[in-house]
């Protein structure tokens, strides 16, 4: 059997039993970081282009974009290529992975007189719920055909629950064009 070993409480003094010198004390520190901060000498506050009054970024006018690192996932969305053909091919990898089901497609077919129709089908419907995507990359790693891409975007904002649905259109609109083969791990990310 194991050994019980009783640990006895430390005693406390006077000053520590009262809780006003444990305020006392707190406030004063946060007193000392509200001053280096009016006086502008508080960590961080010139690599993150503060206003001076701390490390707080002012968030319309300032932005967070010089400072992002490289490996930040920002918002997906779908690109064409050169020839403004759409890459996706409606696989449906990206929508079986996503962990939130963020991504609803519902595949069509390609007209055969269509002179891209390299492929058996296209997405008819391609939409990803912004509400529901939790950013994590698992739809750009899956793809084949690196049709879906991370962008570095993280101010997305609406004001209604079915502006944050981006549709196909809006995907395409917000991907762009990529142009050649880009793998997912050169510099063109």
């Amino acid at each position: 059997m194991a050994k019980v070993t009783k640990l006895k409480r430390p005693e406390l003094n006077r000053a520590e039993e009262g809780y006003l010198w444990s305020i006392f004390k707190g406030s004063l520190v946060t007193l000392g970081h509200a001053l280096r901060s009016v006086r502008g000498k508080s960590r961080g506050a010139e690599s993150l282009n503060s206003s001076g009054l701390g490390i707080t970024m002012q968030y319309p006018e300032q932005k967070w974009d010089d400072h992002l690192p490289e490996y930040y996932r920002g918002a997906p969305a779908l690109v064409t290529d050169e020839q403004d053909r759409e890459r996706c091919v409606s696989c449906q990898l990206c929508e079986f992975i996503c962990p939130p089901k963020a991504i609803k497609i519902t595949p069509g077919d390609i007209p055969e007189d269509d002179p891209w129709a390299k492929v058996e089908k296209r997405p008819e419907e391609f939409e990803i719920d912004m509400i529901r995507c939790i950013y994590c990359g698992l739809c750009e790693e899956v793809c084949p055909e690196q049709a879906i891409y991370l962008r570095k975007d993280y101010a997305i904002t609406g004001t209604s629950r079915e502006e944050m649905v981006h549709n196909k259109k809006k995907l395409y609109e917000i991907g762009g064009k990529r142009v050649g083969l880009v793998n997912k791990w050169n510099d063109l990310k």
